[in-house]
């Protein structure tokens, strides 16, 4: 019996896992984290202070504290059972990585004992040779640094009954160069902090930090493991390469916000209780729209962390849906037809005084410095649209990006009718020409605009890219398995140069003599100028928008290897020179890196295909072939005539033409791939691969696949199908 069966047939014998039980989510909340409560406990106080000082200013903590803080934290570990530490860091692969040592060791005289140095805690040497550098790093040059990061607090990974301290660190190469995710977003995250402080100071001397703040929405699908494990194309690439479509989808909108099965809904327990030991907020949990898609939520946190715990959160997710004989598809367009998923990036900035920036006020100053980070905002995204959609580049984003609900690859930004009056208002109540005494436009009072729904004053678009919703906005086409690094290097960097060069054009009209409050106020009204044909309120999926959008000089780029072209224009250069995030070089390397990516996800898609479609699908067409072909030849060797068998060889012409089809595709597709393997340069090669290998033969062979799925006796196939793997659990 095949897989497929063998499966369906198991589905009734799954053991119920039961998963770890708590009264209170506070009680277990943070407690594998070396929180600054703990340190307090574990510290002595000049090491406290020392941390604290790090932690909060960003001073640097020399090596005579770092072994006290070091030996504090694995007084705190081992009072966990912890053996092991281990570097944790987020290298360009897309996942996180680690290598374990023990805190055993032997003293020169033989004996054991248990240690952890400060130097083990501040730096240690992981191989960089064998992780993406985009050419920055020769193979036999090994050498690259993991650097504690003591902004984000150690925490204990339990993997059954082992126990690991992870200390997250940054990754960067011998010669300097950041080889990771982390160490780029805490400088984008620095230099916006700067010029964001900056600006303040027009409405607040008290403000002495502004920090990025990040709530991440992550959508994903649950599926049984023996299922998963029959379908050879989910194991090596994470979505279906065929499969036709259920009677049933999603058309019945019965999934969205419903009843969460009984076996999913203990899944989520489980992982929510380790997210929970970690301190990751995790709040919301629901179905999604598709069957069998779900998301979860946290509470809003600082950037640097929220970061980190996505990537944990997937990790944990993984692991412990293993657990359960599940398994959970990260990938943002696993099943065809039906909606994919992304990983919304909520954003905001807030100051240390309390003050969230992207929150309408009730005063005419508060108001004033609302619509100026408001505006900002708009004009950073305007700017640099192109940037926006390199960040979110991935082939896997491409199967998802414009279909099912998830946005289009314009980058426009939707706002609602309430604050598109709002700046409707400021754009035409500021005369070209200011004066002192014309200080009416200060008087707008946002809330007279906005209903008092102060958490939602703008209708949901869902097709919109980059949506303000309340007091955020939400990068929507950030895709499912993406680190939010990228896409918040990107935004935060964006913002800290056009804060910049905002503060710039204020205090050149200040020394020419305006009013503070008119300055400001001029600058926002051309900024609105500039930056209104970004803004759109209506359909993204639309034809009509494409052609619009064509009209107002908005970038439409639809596949990975062109829209990655931004990474290096000369814009992005001086961009995040300018803002000391990245070198030309360090640039250029993570260009080949995403494109190199690109073509190897395209290569494993196309060799899937071809397997499955040689050693699956062809073998049980083939098999039903034979039997019409002997049903046939049975009737004729009867003596009935031509219409007694008229519909089998129907069947058998279609099954016949599908074969030589699929087959033939299939040979062309291998000889396609071959032809782009043997270019050198990786630009034309990744655009060869989308060109000649994707989008020329995946749709094609996939149609004529799934016909043949549709026409073959279901005993004979291998592969389990969307009803099964959809809504079978």
């Amino acid at each position: 019996m095949s897989l497929r069966f063998n499966a369906i047939r198991g589905l009734t014998d799954v053991p119920e896992y039961k998963a770890e039980s708590t009264a209170r989510i506070t009680e277990i909340f943070g407690s594998n984290v070396f929180t600054l409560k703990t340190a307090r406990e574990f510290l002595s106080d000049e090491a406290y202070k020392s941390l604290l000082a790090s932690i909060k200013a960003g001073q640097k903590i020399d090596r005579s504290m770092a072994n006290q803080i070091a030996s504090g934290i694995r007084s705190w570990a081992e009072s966990k059972g912890v053996t092991h530490f281990t570097h944790w860091f987020q290298p360009l692969t897309g996942t996180t990585a680690e290598k374990h040592d023990s805190f055993f060791t032997i003293k020169s005289d033989g004996t054991a004992i248990e240690q952890f140095e400060g130097d083990a805690l501040v730096q240690q040497e992981p191989d960089a040779s064998s992780f993406p550098s985009g050419g920055l790093r020769a193979t036999f040059e090994a050498r690259g640094y993991t650097a504690w990061d003591p902004s984000s607090p150690a925490f204990i990974m339990e993997i059954r009954n082992g126990k690991t301290l992870c200390i997250p660190t940054i990754f960067v190469s011998y010669t300097g160069e950041s080889l990771d995710y982390k160490a780029p977003l805490l400088k984008a995250l620095e230099s916006m902090n700067k010029a964001a402080v900056d600006v303040c100071h027009y409405f607040d001397k008290n403000v002495s930090k502004v920090s990025a703040t990040l709530g991440w929405e992550q959508e994903y699908f649950v599926m049984d493991e023996a299922l998963f494990n029959a379908r050879p194309d989910l194991v090596m690439t994470g979505r279906t390469v065929y499969g036709h479509s259920s009677a049933k989808n999603q058309q019945l909108e019965d999934h969205y916000f419903g009843s969460i099965p009984e076996r999913v809904y203990s899944y989520m327990r489980d992982f929510e209780i380790e997210a929970y030991k970690l301190g990751i907020p995790l709040r919301t949990r629901h179905n999604e729209v598709a069957p069998s898609q779900f998301e979860c939520a946290p509470i809003f946190e600082d950037v640097s962390v929220a970061v980190d715990h996505n990537s944990l959160v997937m990790d944990i997710m993984d692991r412990v849906a293993r657990r359960h004989k599940l398994r959970v598809l990260l990938h943002e367009k696993p099943f065809a037809g039906i909606n994919g998923s992304g990983k919304h990036n909520n954003w905001s900035m807030a100051t240390d005084t309390g003050v969230n920036l992207l929150a309408p006020g009730k005063t005419p100053k508060t108001n004033l410095m609302f619509l100026t980070f408001f505006v900002n905002t708009i004009k950073a995204v305007h700017d640099y649209a192109d940037i926006m959609r390199a960040s979110i580049a991935s082939a896997p984003n491409d199967h998802r990006l414009g279909a099912n609900e998830a946005p289009p690859a314009i980058i426009s930004v939707f706002i609602g009718q309430y604050l598109t009056k709002v700046l409707n208002d400021v754009k035409e109540r500021v005369s070209d020409k200011m004066d002192e005494t014309d200080e009416s436009m200060l008087k707008i009072d946002i809330h007279k605009s906005i209903p008092e729904l102060l958490m939602d004053n703008t209708d949901r678009n869902r097709t919109s890219p980059f949506a303000f919703t309340g007091n955020k906005f939400e990068f929507r086409a950030v895709g499912s398995t993406a680190n939010c690094a990228n896409p918040m290097i990107v935004l935060n960097t964006i913002m800290a140069e056009t804060l910049k060069n905002f503060k710039t054009e204020v205090d050149a009209l200040i020394e020419k003599g305006e009013k503070k409050e008119i300055a400001i106020m001029h600058v926002i009204r051309q900024y609105i100028v500039d930056s209104e044909k970004v803004l759109f309120e209506g359909d993204g999926y639309s034809e009509a928008w494409e052609k619009e959008a064509e009209k107002r000089g908005l970038p439409n780029v639809k596949t990975t290897p062109l829209a990655l072209d931004a990474l290096v224009s000369d814009k992005a250069k001086g961009l995040f020179e300018s803002n000391n995030i990245y070198t030309h070089s360090e640039l250029e390397a993570r260009h080949e890196i995403e494109l190199e990516k690109y073509i190897k996800k395209v290569q494993i898609e196309s060799r899937i295909m071809g397997e499955l479609a040689t050693s699956h699908v062809l073998p049980a067409a083939i098999r039903y072939q034979n039997l019409l072909t002997n049903n046939i030849m049975g009737l004729k060797e009867a003596g009935l005539k031509a219409d007694a068998f008229a519909n089998q060889q129907q069947i058998l012409e279609k099954i016949s033409e599908h074969i030589n089809k699929v087959s033939d595709l299939v040979e062309k597709m291998i000889e396609a791939r071959k032809v782009c393997n043997n270019m050198t340069d990786t630009r034309t090669k990744a655009i060869a691969y989308q060109s000649q290998v994707k989008d020329a033969f995946f749709d094609q062979v996939r149609y004529h696949v799934d016909k043949l799925e549709l026409l073959v006796d279901d005993r004979e196939w291998y592969l389990p199908k969307y009803r099964e793997m959809l809504f079978l659990r």
